[in-house]
C-alpha cells in the first residue's frame, strides 16, 4: 500500500509506541535478570583448549564474568553438514573489546557432540571444530566442553545450542543465566536488521501480507551470491556464511 508522508507518519507514530513499550519491557526483563540467584558449579571443571587440557576457571582469562556459547558439533562431518544456527550466531561475534571492557570474557564451547549423537573422541572432535573456525576466520576463544559437558549442561539437552552466563569470585564459579533455541538471539545483528524491512526475514513461518517473499529456509543456501537460493530440503546447500569463505579458496574440510 502506497500512501502520502503523512498518513505514513501517522502509522508509523502508532508503530513507536508499541517499540518504545518494548524497549521499555525489554529494560525490565534485564533488571530482573541481574536479580536472579546464582548457582555454584565446580571451577575445575574440565575443558581442552589449544594448549591441551585446562579447566573452566581458567576459560574466565582472568576476568569477572564468562559469556559461553555452546555450539553443535557433527562429529566427523564436512563443513556442510555442520550447524548453521551455531554458524549464523557465531559468525556474527567479531570485535570482543566492548565485552573486555565491562570485565566479560565471551567464549565458545565446542559439545563434540549434536542432539542426534553421543559425540565422538573429545580431542579428534576439537580438533576438527578448530580446523572449522580457522576455515570460518573467526578468532574468539575455542574450547571443547566434551570432557565435562554433563556436569557443564546439567538437567539441559546436551547437543543443543546454549548460551551460558558466569561469574568469578576468586576461585569460585557460579552460574547466573542461560538460554537456549531464540534466546540466543541475543546474539544477532542480522536478523535485527531483517526485522526492520518490509519482507523481514522472509521465512514461512512469519505472519507477513500475502504476497510477500516468504520462500527462505532458515540460513543455509545451495549457493552463494548474488542469488543465495535457500535450500529445497534440509540439510541441502551448506551455511550461508560460508559461501563468502569457499569464494576465496578456503579448504572447508573439517578432518584434513
Amino acid at each position: 500500500m502506497v500512501v502520502d508522508r503523512a498518513t505514513f507518519q501517522a502509522q508509523l507514530d502508532d508503530l513507536r509506541v508499541r517499540e518504545k513499550a518494548h524497549t521499555r519491557e525489554g529494560d525490565a526483563i534485564a533488571a530482573a535478570r541481574r536479580r536472579l540467584p546464582a548457582v555454584e558449579i565446580d571451577a575445575g571443571l574440565q575443558l581442552i583448549g589449544p594448549d591441551g587440557p585446562t579447566t573452566l576457571l581458567d576459560a574466565f582469562e582472568g576476568r569477572r564474568q564468562l559469556i559461553a556459547y555452546y555450539f553443535m558439533w557433527w562429529p566427523g562431518a564436512p563443513a556442510a553438514k555442520q550447524c548453521e544456527g551455531c554458524t549464523f550466531y557465531t559468525s556474527q561475534v567479531a570485535q570482543l573489546a566492548y565485552l573486555h571492557s565491562r570485565d566479560i570474557t565471551y567464549a565458545v564451547f565446542s559439545q563434540g557432540r549434536d542432539v542426534s549423537s553421543a559425540g565422538g573422541d573429545a580431542q579428534t572432535s576439537y580438533d576438527e571444530s578448530l580446523r572449522y573456525r580457522e576455515f570460518m576466520g573467526w578468532t574468539m576463544p575455542w574450547y571443547s566442553a566434551q570432557p565435562s559437558l554433563d556436569a557443564l549442561l546439567i538437567d539441559r539437552q546436551a547437543g543443543l545450542f546454549h548460551l551460558v552466563c558466569y561469574l568469578r569470585d576468586g576461585d569460585r564459579v557460579f552460574e547466573t543465566y542461560w538460554t537456549k533455541r531464540r534466546g540466543v538471539e541475543a546474539m544477532d545483528n542480522s536478523y535485527a536488521l531483517m526485522d526492520l524491512t518490509i519482507y523481514g526475514r522472509q521465512e514461512p513461518w512469519e505472519d507477513s501480507p500475502p504476497g510477500r517473499p516468504q520462500a527462505c529456509s532458515n540460513v543455509r543456501s545451495d549457493a552463494g551470491a548474488p542469488d543465495w537460493p535457500p535450500v529445497s530440503e534440509w540439510p541441502g546447500g551448506r551455511p550461508i556464511a560460508q559461501w563468502p569463505r569457499i569464494d576465496a579458496g578456503r579448504r572447508d574440510d573439517p578432518g584434513s
